[in-house]
């Protein structure tokens, strides 16, 4: 029988970590739209709002429920409003090992958020669910993502050459396929001794509970 991820919530001090719901599509077709996201992911260019309707109501319950992964909407603690996803993809459950993508809204970057949400699911991976490892990819040029995986303790372990196509303007404003390199990091239960200070005196992730 495949293994699935819970259907859970995770809390730090500042944010919410939970299921998306359909009150979340205007939030997340207006993040995917954003230059830095279109360059860095594969998602569709325009992203409509029915682009997100889709992946709330069945790429993201499909990813828990055949056991690939789980996607989290991150929102504000005090304001509710969505600053990004973490998705827990590519999961192995024999060898208890992950990898960990994320998306952060343009508004809400600069906070802190990516590595607050980022450190908190590998938290509650490697205490609750028991894995040994948690993998993180980075395009050779996203200094920003590879910012994230240093500030929580990952360790960069190569380069995949040519192993990624990106996207980038063109002269005319149109987006056009880039091949690059990507960065491999890896996260281990022990890398995370003394990270979780950073956060704050509530240790970054302070509880999670079964999402009813």
């Amino acid at each position: 029988m495949t293994s699935t991820f819970p259907n859970i919530s995770i809390s730090t001090e500042r944010l919410v970590l939970r299921p998306l719901d359909e009150d979340d599509v205007p939030a997340l077709a207006d993040m995917m739209n954003d230059e830095q996201v279109v360059a860095w992911t594969t998602v569709p260019h325009p992203y409509t709002e029915a682009d997100a309707h889709r992946w709330i109501t069945r790429v993201a319950p499909d990813e828990r429920t055949e056991g690939r992964g789980i996607v989290l909407a991150v929102t504000e603690f005090l304001t509710q409003r969505l600053v990004g996803i973490v998705h827990l993809r590519n999961t192995d459950w024999r060898v208890r090992a992950s990898q960990i993508a994320y998306v952060i809204a343009p508004w809400a970057r600069g906070e802190g958020y990516a590595s607050e949400a980022v450190l908190a699911t590998a938290q509650w991976l490697f205490h609750d669910q028991k894995f040994e490892r948690l993998e993180l990819r980075t395009a050779a040029d996203n200094t920003a993502s590879q910012q994230v995986a240093q500030k929580i303790g990952c360790i960069s372990e190569g380069v995949l050459r040519n192993a990624w196509i990106a996207r980038a303007r063109t002269e005319d404003g149109a987006w056009t396929d880039v091949r690059t390199d990507v960065i491999v990091w890896s996260l281990l239960p022990e890398d995370l001794a003394g990270v979780g200070e950073q956060l704050a005196d509530t240790g970054g992730f302070t509880s999670y509970s079964d999402w009813n």
